[in-house]
């Protein structure tokens, strides 16, 4: 059975370079591509490929440039289609990517990247982990594989905790929590989550009231102790 593709990359070579390399595969099929965010939330929605290649950092839209944060285009893309992680035929996303940052592979996996893969990996290594993540395994480089563990063993005393908490706040409560506590400027989040500031502001000030925090360097420190940034 033909693995169907989509391919997620803001530069042109990438993709370009990506297709070559995958054009070798008898098996696998690019049968689309995206620069950007947005489009590749139409792409991936329009083809529901059985994999996406997404990379980490992504502009929100044609012509921007990633906006700072871990993982903040790629978390995008796979928020936005949440709903086709599931199923009888879920769409698996396998994470592209130059960067090797522990910040960037947690918050793509957490989000439910099935695994993450460096622009190192050769392309017979490439299309093996297509396969073996559209047959629903977890792929990682090497060195990703390690830290991946150590992240998700350390917190998972801490989980049932930090869960009962994050249980009080909204999806995009959640959103906004993580984007304040990771630094970000108001207009910043407003501007990733295509919101207005005003409704940024609102949503601050509830985190705050159900997490009974004063202000956002709590809520930094509130983040971190839970590993949630």
């Amino acid at each position: 059975m033909t693995v169907r593709v989509v391919v997620v990359d803001d530069h042109r070579m990438v993709r370009s370079g990506v297709r070559a390399e995958l054009a070798a595969a008898a098996d696998v099929e690019v049968v689309g591509e995206a620069g950007d965010a947005s489009s590749a939330v139409e792409v991936v929605r329009r083809e529901l490929p059985d994999v996406v290649l997404l990379d980490v950092h992504l502009p929100a839209a044609a012509g921007e440039a990633p906006a700072p944060g871990a993982g903040s285009g790629g978390v995008r893309v796979l928020a936005d289609c949440a709903d086709l992680l599931g199923g009888e035929a879920p769409v698996r996303f396998l994470a592209l990517s130059v960067s090797d940052a522990a910040d960037d592979v947690i918050a793509v996996i957490r989000r439910g990247a099935r695994g993450y893969v460096t622009k190192s990996i050769s392309g017979d290594e490439l299309a093996a982990a297509v396969r073996r993540v559209a047959d629903g395994d977890a792929v990682f480089s090497p060195r990703l594989a390690g830290f991946v563990l150590d992240a998700f063993g350390a917190v998972a005393g801490e989980v049932a905790a930090a869960d009962d908490e994050l249980d009080r706040l909204s999806a995009r409560e959640r959103e906004v929590m993580r984007l304040i506590a990771r630094g970000y400027a108001y207009k910043e989040v407003a501007k990733e989550l295509f919101i207005s500031v005003k409704t940024v502001e609102t949503h601050v000030s509830s985190v705050l009231r159900k997490l009974q925090l004063s202000n956002r360097h709590e809520l930094t420190r509130w983040a971190a102790a839970r590993r949630l940034l």
